[in-house]
């Protein structure tokens, strides 16, 4: 089992910056993947940014590139989402999520390939 705690959600305005901290713990040799997603008032989840566990490589929604940047520490216990130049449309709730190895492999992009979510933190931007 995995657990995850998210921590660093708020409110700003638009052009304003925030950080995610995504802090896992449990068993976690079989997760390779880790991911943010943003679940907004229609209640879909969208695949904002992940990280192959390692730091390897990075995906990003079109979305948020250039603005996001998606991080791990060393320990790869703390995953990190810097967001910067905030818009009013990156308002919703932030889930960090994990993926458990061997599991049915949907693409980064899918909420199905994670096994493990964190209870949220919320992102509200203003104009």
């Amino acid at each position: 089992q995995v657990q995850l705690v998210e921590s660093g959600g708020g409110s700003v305005q638009a052009g304003g910056s925030l950080n995610l901290s995504c802090e896992a713990s449990g068993y976690m040799l079989l997760t390779n993947y880790m991911a943010w997603f943003r679940q907004d008032a229609s209640n879909e989840r969208v695949r904002v940014a992940a990280i192959t566990v390692g730091g390897a490589t990075e995906f990003y929604d079109d979305s948020v590139r250039g603005r996001f940047t998606v991080s791990q520490d060393k320990t790869k216990k703390w995953t990190f989402l810097e967001m910067a130049s905030l818009k009013p449309e990156d308002t919703g709730m932030y889930y960090c999520a994990a993926n458990r190895g061997g599991d049915e492999w949907y693409g980064d992009r899918d909420p199905r390939t994670y096994a493990y979510w964190g209870q949220g933190t919320q992102v509200t931007v203003s104009s």
